[in-house]
């Protein structure tokens, strides 16, 4: 017998249909011996829909009700879920994030989970029933205050109650049959990856695959948290995401220690389209001017991904920094540079959200020489040009113009011998 935590996500839980599919889901693992908790988002577009219904009561609605508003698609699709379960005979319990324990820090909109306290759901797994936890959702302790974990939160919330239970393993249930070396919305020949390493899916989940929420992989790698990425609408075995190949021995693993699951350099190739460009022209090229203008973006709450400052030019001693963003984090950080233009004395500032990042991921890339070569010709190759350029040791990132994002994920996927012969399916159409 083993605890298991599956987490649902929208698509898996879209109408009275698909909460019953989840429900016969739940009791499949019931019988077959295991114990259950269950983290679940809300119904389809249904988070879309509210923040779209606050847009109309107010342009600016207070984070603190906003919070509140969009908690209630994980309480509705946690409550139909336990009846669903509950009229398949096996008694279940529904939770909200602060009912399972979660204790988050006191930020509106983007909280970080701090603690995980689930006695109550212990409790109820002792009795043999299945616990329901609405994911996204925790609460602050010192407000008493309930707030949410931003998007991906449910993925999330998941990793943290199975490393709070100390569960077997997490199995994360979306549309698609696991994780692949590419988006096969995009790549229809995209081949699943048997298994992961957590610092490769870090890599893929910072680089723009969608199918696991990268904050998710931090929380199993910190925990020892093995993570299943696997299809709510088939029965296959997907992905398993852990700190090395076989550390378990349990049947449920057996899959794939019996699979040769030997990883080839390259795992996939990931890309983002929600990210931006702000370039800084014409800065003093002077010790100090840097460090001011990445105090200022910090103060104004945008995480940076990728920065290149160009040579400063001799005769004026000026030089142009470049940086990138998320998307929504733009305006607010152009105000905050403006703010401060006296000080920085830069010429101009000019901002990009027509680009898109392309990531080339694989371990022991380092070491293996003419990856770099192979993947810039792939991209020369179908007339791709690169803007910026980011690495790591198990990454390539580069930014190239959004209408050609599709092309360079196809000529790198297939110049890295990354297509399979069957077509990936996307079940549900969203690919998470």
């Amino acid at each position: 017998m083993a605890l298991i935590v599956q987490k649902y996500g929208g698509s898996s839980v879209s109408d009275a249909a698909s909460i019953k599919r989840v429900a016969a889901r739940i009791a499949e693992t019931r019988n077959a011996g295991h114990d259950v908790a269950v983290v679940v988002s809300a119904m389809g577009d249904t988070t879309d829909e509210l923040l779209d219904l606050a847009s109309e009561i107010t342009a600016a609605p207070p984070q603190r009700e906003l919070d509140i508003l969009l908690t209630a698609g994980e309480r509705i699709s946690m409550s139909l879920l336990a009846m669903a379960v509950s009229s398949l005979g096996f008694k279940a319990k529904s939770f909200t994030g602060q009912q399972a324990g979660v204790i988050t820090d006191a930020v509106y909109g983007r909280a970080h989970i701090v603690d995980v306290v689930p006695h109550r759901i212990r409790e109820t797994l002792e009795k043999g029933q299945v616990a329901i936890i609405a994911g996204f959702q925790g609460v602050d302790p010192v407000a008493n205050d309930v707030t949410t974990l931003g998007r991906g939160g449910s993925d999330t919330t998941a990793v943290a109650i199975a490393a709070g239970l100390q569960a077997d393993v997490c199995e994360i249930y979306t549309d698609v049959d696991g994780v692949f070396t590419a988006d096969p919305r995009i790549v229809p020949s995209a081949r699943k990856i048997e298994h992961t390493t957590y610092e490769e899916m870090l890599e893929l989940a910072a680089s723009g695959a969608k199918v696991l929420a990268l904050r998710a992989v931090e929380y199993a790698r910190r925990y020892n948290v093995p993570v299943h990425v696997r299809s709510s609408f088939t029965h296959v075995h997907g992905t398993l995401v852990t700190s090395a190949p076989a550390r378990h021995t349990d049947d449920y693993f057996q899959h794939y220690r019996e699979a040769n699951v030997e990883a080839p350099i390259i795992s996939g190739v990931a890309h983002d389209r929600s990210e931006a460009k702000i370039t800084v022209v014409g800065i003093p090229d002077v010790p100090g001017m840097a460090a001011r203008l990445f105090e200022v973006v910090a103060n104004a709450g945008a995480n940076i991904d990728m920065i290149v400052q160009n040579v400063s030019a001799q005769a004026t001693g000026l030089t142009d920094i470049s940086f990138t963003l998320p998307e929504g984090d733009g305006p607010s950080t152009l105000d905050a540079i403006r703010a401060v233009k006296d000080e920085l004395g830069y010429a101009a500032l000019r901002f990009d959200d027509e680009i898109g990042k392309l990531s080339l991921i694989g371990a022991g890339m380092k070491s293996h020489p003419g990856v770099s070569a192979k993947f810039f010709g792939a991209l020369r190759d179908a007339g791709v040009n690169i803007e910026m350029i980011s690495t790591s040791e198990i990454r390539i990132s580069v930014v190239t113009r959004a209408d050609l994002l599709d092309d360079a994920v196809r000529a790198v996927h297939t110049a890295f011998d990354l297509d399979g012969d069957a077509v990936a399916v996307v079940h549900a159409g969203t690919g998470r």
